[in-house]
């Protein structure tokens, strides 16, 4: 059965990812992760989390899996036995001298290979396992056909997991070097700028003063400009050829978006698993309904049409917002305790998503603020309000949204 994996920024994030339906969740501590400038967890919020994850059937895996240097190698090593103690339910790791160090100070830990080890072929896969890596995450770049051969050929006892969904980077399996030269941030060590987001202009050698914008032509523009991988589609196909693990890629996305996404891949999964046609375009749509770059199913059928590239156009696609969220459950006079992210006003309609239900539409019949004064509209963000609802009753956990204003 394969599992899904979704991110956790910071123990709001987990929760969500685990009330959305997460078979596991991937985390980092304040250091030694790929998205250091997510909210990550502390100690104390790393406790807290397993044990909410795992009082709930979800396993917690930690990143290990920064390109390491002399100076970081006794800390991770310091670090990986705290994890042990703290019962993690796994590391994720890129280097091969931190792996085999854990594997020798640890060796009943599961080990997960990070997607920045690059592999691409079987025998890469029956190499780190003679190593002791238990499952590995593949290189984003292989196609449908080359992931299929490696599940084939694998050993018997190395789990596969694969990405599905999030954003791409621009460099092969994320080893990326323009962030550290324009921004001295070191993308291999969890601190990526994302130059490759930025906007860029051109200047010739006689006019320095004088910007040129790069246009769209024959030749292309947004060179850099990825777009975001989902794989919704394809997921029948997937699990028709046994991957173990379904990872969503978002540390540093909303609650909202952890929520939503992890909502969708969850119904995938249990219609795999029950239908014999795979029916995915109303999840599609729900996918539509996050923050997201035109979507691409990038190198899975090496067909021209999936190139990952958007040469057209950058910026993100918004056609909905993340509104509030839900506190506590409908009371019986009818209120519910919310907290607001943006705008919406009375008479307004919106909706709902829940664990296990991929949207619902209902109409705001009164607000009211902390002190239960009436309000028309709630325009300050993060307030905690009360509001009536026409046509539904909501539950702790929903979140709500609205059509992009």
């Amino acid at each position: 059965m394969s599992i899904l994996l979704s991110p956790a920024g910071d123990l709001e994030k987990l929760k969500y990812a685990v009330n959305y339906g997460a078979d596991a969740v991937y985390l980092a501590g304040r250091n030694f992760g790929m998205r250091a400038r997510a909210g990550n967890f502390s100690d104390d919020d790393m406790l807290k989390g397993i044990e909410y994850a795992h009082s709930k059937k979800v396993k917690v895996y930690v990143t290990l899996n920064i390109a390491a240097r002399n100076d970081d190698v006794l800390p991770m090593l310091e670090y990986a036995k705290k994890l042990n103690d703290f019962k993690v339910d796994g590391l994720i790791i890129s280097d091969l001298g931190i792996l085999c160090s854990i594997k020798e100070m640890l060796p009943n830990m599961f080990i997960t290979l990070s997607t920045q080890a690059n592999t691409t072929n079987y025998k890469s896969v029956e190499y780190w396992s003679r190593l002791g890596v238990n499952r590995i995450v593949l290189a984003r770049e292989l196609s449908y056909d080359e992931i299929k051969k490696i599940c084939e050929l694998k050993p018997k006892e190395m789990q596969i997991e694969i990405f599905v969904h999030g954003a791409m980077c621009i460099s092969y399996s994320g080893r990326c070097l323009i962030s550290n030269y324009l921004a001295n941030r070191d993308s291999n060590r969890g601190d990526c700028a994302q130059p490759c987001r930025w906007k860029y202009r051109l200047t010739e050698e006689t006019r320095p003063d004088e910007n040129f914008s790069i246009e769209q032509d024959d030749n292309g523009s947004y060179f850099f400009n990825s777009k975001d991988l989902c794989l919704i589609a394809r997921m029948k196909e997937l699990t028709n050829i046994e991957i173990d693990a379904f990872k969503i890629e978002g540390r540093m996305k909303s609650n909202y978006y952890v929520a939503c996404v992890t909502g969708a891949y969850k119904e995938a999964l249990r219609r795999c698993s029950i239908d014999s046609e795979y029916k995915w375009k109303d999840l599609y749509d729900e996918l539509c309904k996050v923050s997201h770059r035109e979507y691409t199913e990038a190198f899975y059928d090496n067909s021209e049409e999936n190139i990952f590239q958007n040469y057209n156009y950058g910026g993100y696609e918004r056609d909905y917002v993340f509104t509030a969220q839900v506190l506590e459950d409908t009371d019986s006079s009818g209120l519910t305790k919310i907290s607001q992210r943006n705008k919406f006003c009375k008479g307004d309609r919106l909706e709902f998503i829940r664990p296990g239900c991929i949207g619902g539409e209902f109409v705001i019949s009164s607000i009211y603020n902390d002190k239960m004064l009436v309000r028309d509209d709630a325009p300050h963000a993060a307030e905690t309000l009360y509001i009536k609802t026409e046509g539904v009753t909501l539950k702790k956990h929903d979140l709500i949204r609205q059509v992009r204003r």
